[in-house]
């Protein structure tokens, strides 16, 4: 198996860092070597975070370099729109269709680029390219607080490290408290579900 490096990328509160836990977890539990680290640009709900997730038979640093990640998992679109530059060529990139506007939008000083124009930007680089609704998708779950898990699971068809369903849910239990383990796996679940009707 080649390394796999991972970026996933979204603002405080959408459980970014949470999710690539879980799959440093799984991969953990498979056996292999994983370097991580997680930057969140503001300490408080709406900054940018992200987590550079790297998985191998052996990781000497944490860091994806530009032009160097295989997925990028992000979380909201301009955040994805943000790190256009680290995907590879031909690299995998997931995008959850949401729109969280900066203080600058909001103010009006600049202004939020639409689907198309976000996807363009990844066109030159990649054609594997999914914009889809995970924060309804999660919403049908009953709970938008499972977007990253549902976004994970999405992922998680895609990877090209075979994970066993057992190792998914011990990483999802151990890493999530009981009370909403149930809705979590079952987000994980409909993620995958989601993914394996689309094509790459």
């Amino acid at each position: 198996m080649n390394k796999q490096d991972i970026l996933m990328v979204g603002v405080g509160g959408q459980g970014t860092i949470l999710a690539s836990d879980i799959l440093g977890e799984a991969a953990l539990a498979k056996g292999l070597d994983v370097k991580k680290t997680d930057t969140l640009g503001m300490a408080q709900r709406g900054g940018s975070v992200t987590s550079h997730l790297r998985i191998g038979k052996k990781v000497w640093s944490p860091l994806i370099s530009p032009g160097e990640a295989d997925v990028l998992l992000a979380f909201e679109k301009l955040e994805a729109a943000r790190w256009v530059n680290y995907i590879k060529p031909d690299g995998l990139v997931i995008i959850n269709k949401l729109a969280i506007l900066p203080l600058s939008i909001s103010l009006g000083t600049q202004r939020y680029p639409d689907d198309q124009e976000i996807i363009d930007s990844f066109r030159q680089r990649t054609s594997r390219i999914h914009l889809i609704d995970g924060t309804k998708q999660a919403g049908l779950l009953g709970d938008i607080r499972t977007l990253n898990i549902f976004m994970l699971g999405f992922l998680s068809h895609f990877l090209s490290i075979n994970f066993d369903p057992a190792i998914w849910k011990q990483a999802i239990t151990k890493q999530l408290p009981a009370k909403i383990l149930d809705i979590n796996i079952r987000a994980f679940e409909k993620g995958r579900e989601v993914a394996s009707s689309v094509s790459l």
